[in-house]
């Protein structure tokens, strides 16, 4: 009978710890994200069972203090906490691995997407260049012309002002003239009028 009892207690305890070790082994079946979007959810599944481990650790701790053997059913909680987040790791891990993978393809993606587009990137560089070179001799003759149209209706407006000065000039001289000969005129009339008067 004690032998029976000695098999039994020895078993009780057995049998937790291999429960325990066999949760804590990796499920083989862990599945592998192929989207990111599958690696996201995977994650956000394992997030989900750590922390449901650690609140049923933290409930199991609890309960624990109420019972006999305290110590040994804290032991079988953090065996049990320990397993469930070994479990949620394993699921973890592939999605994680799929998330690595796939930024260091977007990597490279991108960098051979780039050298690609390199020859085009540089195509239309010096097409933007030679139209900036073109656009800037354009405002340059535009200043130019713009310049020499000023200077050639200044020097218009210099000529008509020049001209217009010589015609009233001109015609002041004219007008001189023309007083002085009707002032001479006029003297010689009235200088004739007494020799006249006299021979009569």
């Amino acid at each position: 009978m004690q032998i029976g009892v000695a098999s039994l207690l020895l078993l009780s305890l057995l049998l937790p710890a291999a429960a325990a070790t066999a949760a804590a082994s990796p499920e083989a079946g862990v599945p592998v994200p192929q989207t990111l979007d599958e690696a996201q959810q995977q994650r956000r599944r394992a997030e989900a069972m750590r922390e449901q481990a650690e609140r049923d650790y933290k409930a199991e701790q609890d309960r624990c203090y109420t019972r006999f053997l305290v110590n040994d059913c804290l032991e079988q909680a953090k065996k049990r906490r320990t397993a469930a987040i070994i479990e949620s790791r394993a699921i973890d891990q592939p999605a994680r691995d799929f998330e690595r993978a796939a930024r260091r393809r977007e990597v490279v993606d991108k960098e051979e997407q780039r050298r690609l587009e390199q020859p085009q990137r540089e195509a239309e560089q010096l097409q933007d260049s030679e139209r900036h070179r073109a656009e800037q001799a354009e405002k340059t003759a535009a200043r130019e012309r713009k310049l020499a149209e000023k200077q050639r209706q200044a020097a218009a407006g210099r000529q008509k002002a020049a001209e217009e000065q010589a015609r009233r000039q001109a015609k002041q001289e004219q007008r001189a003239r023309d007083d002085a000969e009707r002032a001479a005129r006029k003297a010689a009339r009235e200088g004739g009028k007494p020799a006249a008067a006299a021979g009569n």
